[in-house]
């Protein structure tokens, strides 16, 4: 395993004051773990920007490193300044960009579109200060109209001045050795580090899945349908599939692994304690 591998969390902003004191117990337990850092999500068409900044201000409070999710989807070019010079006078360093969906009916608020141009934003307005993290997709985004032109894509925001990626999650290792592979061949030189979704509940899992393109093999939707609601099946199955990703990942090179927590601690620590992270 690479001895600079560098590990993270991700959570959501929660809706609900419950939610919101559940996190706080999830984010001690996980940060016990002591992670490199943590992110927060951002909400289609930056539907929790409020959440988000929130839930950011709350971890970096603890002293935790935090990483905001931030998009343009439906914001100004004034309102993601404002954010931005907020989570630098809070000591904030990193960043991970992503493409903003515009929310229906806004038009054409949003003057930016792709995580490219945000970037470009994010470089000319703050220098170098933020360590930028960018989204891609060994399976293919689902709507990008080709594998290349995903590649020519994901290759604009590091020209831009992405520092590192995080990917999609995925189940099937070859995809990832593959998109490095490719990667390298267009000159895309930045760490990809694996995205990882602990599995806990198929019908969930698959819903997920749907929506953003990943892939779940054969072999693994054929057994998790096996089990109906057999829930302990589901979790002790896919901790030990979880489990074996991520060792091949690490042997193979991955700089790291940023784990979807989905705001649970148990999933993610058993997994995080079975690899003997740290």
């Amino acid at each position: 395993m690479n001895t600079d591998a560098r590990f993270s969390f991700e959570f959501f902003p929660p809706r609900t004051e419950v939610g919101v004191e559940k996190l706080k117990v999830v984010h001690s337990e996980l940060a016990a773990l002591r992670p490199d850092f943590f992110s927060v999500t951002y909400g289609a068409g930056g539907s929790t920007k409020d959440g988000t900044r929130q839930t950011v201000t709350r971890i970096n409070e603890t002293g935790s490193d935090v990483a905001p999710h931030l998009s343009f989807g439906g914001s100004t070019r004034d309102e993601i300044l404002a954010l931005l010079k907020s989570y630098q006078a809070l000591g904030i360093n990193r960043l991970v960009a992503l493409r903003g969906d515009i929310p229906s009916g806004t038009g054409t608020a949003s003057q930016y579109y792709y995580a490219n141009e945000l970037i470009e934003f994010v470089r000319e307005t703050t220098g170098d200060h933020f360590h930028i993290e960018v989204a891609c997709y060994p399976e293919i985004h689902p709507q990008s109209d080709s594998y290349d032109s995903d590649i020519e894509f994901f290759k604009r925001k590091v020209e831009a001045g992405a520092n590192s990626a995080i990917t999609q999650y995925f189940y099937n290792q070859d995809a990832y050795f593959y998109f490095l592979d490719s990667c390298a061949k267009a000159g895309i030189d930045i760490p990809i580090v694996p995205g990882i979704m602990p599995i806990t509940n198929f019908t969930n899992l698959q819903r997920f899945s749907n929506s953003c393109g990943a892939e779940i093999p054969r072999w693994m939707r054929q057994r998790l349908q096996s089990y109906g609601d057999d829930s302990d099946s589901i979790r002790e199955f896919g901790i030990e599939v979880v489990q074996s990703l991520c060792e091949d990942l690490l042997a193979g090179g991955a700089p790291g692994l940023h784990f979807y927590s989905m705001n649970q601690t148990d999933p993610v620590r058993q997994i995080w304690q079975q690899l003997n992270l740290r």
